[in-house]
């Protein structure tokens, strides 16, 4: 069984309005495998074990189109966000965040790892993901179940602002400051169907060439065009900083 979309969507005229909005690079489109029939016609595996980030930064800047099963993954931590991968022990206890200096406690690193976002099946910890799949959105062969974004705060803005643009409301985010690519902005956007900003976390910046001065968003696939057609609306209003 391979998991479709039902929507019909110009993914090259919606990449097109994110640039126009000053963000980082491509979007990047993001699809969860659940088996192998699932892999694009054409779409090559990496050749050699990555993060989850440094994939993302792959498509974001260089226009890699690639897919990655649970061996090709290099962050335990983000496989397992990302249901390719059981929790291992020592991230489950708190052990490893607790050596990495991130937290007073074993206590304190349990807590969050028991919070973070993962994908699994509902009422169920089993590993659910047979490969993550990457593409720049304006090119893929995919419909992606996540849009990834990086920008700037002021790009950022105005993104949130045409999240809101229909409903009006508040964006409630959900972060850490760990596993920020993987589990803010990939996992909790798909399990949720709801947009999160992350900060980004040491991980993702150290090894995977995010700068400094970037946010991170993911965007379930299911809003994306409406968040692109406002945009232009946004960025137009009389009461926008230009």
């Amino acid at each position: 069984m391979i998991d479709e979309s039902k929507l019909d969507l110009n993914y090259a005229e919606i990449a097109d309005a994110f640039k126009a909005a000053g963000i980082s690079g491509s979007p990047v489109a993001v699809k969860f495998a659940k088996n192998e029939a699932g892999i694009p016609e054409g779409v090559e595996e990496i050749a050699e074990a990555a993060r989850h980030c440094k994939i993302v930064t792959m498509a974001r800047t260089e226009g890699s189109i690639l897919y990655a099963r649970a061996d090709k993954h290099q962050c335990m931590g983000g496989a397992w966000a990302l249901g390719l991968k059981e929790l291992t022990p020592s991230l489950k206890s708190g052990e490893f965040y607790f050596k990495l200096g991130k937290f007073a406690s074993w206590a304190g690193c349990m807590r969050t790892i028991d919070s973070v976002p993962h994908v699994h099946p509902p009422g169920s910890e089993e590993v659910s993901t047979y490969a993550t799949v990457y593409s720049p959105l304006e090119k893929t062969p995919f419909d992606p179940h996540v849009v990834i974004i990086m920008a700037q705060p002021l790009a950022m803005l105005k993104i949130a602002q045409a999240v809101l643009y229909k409903t009006g409301g508040r964006i409630n985010t959900s972060m850490s400051g760990i596993q920020s690519v993987c589990a803010d902005t990939c996992a909790y956007p798909y399990m949720s169907g709801e947009v999160n900003f992350s900060l980004g976390c040491d991980g993702s910046r150290k090894f995977s060439g995010i700068d400094d001065d970037l946010m991170v968003m993911g965007i379930p696939a299911e809003l994306i065009k409406d968040v692109a057609d406002a945009l232009p609306v946004i960025l137009g209003a009389a009461g926008s900083k230009k």
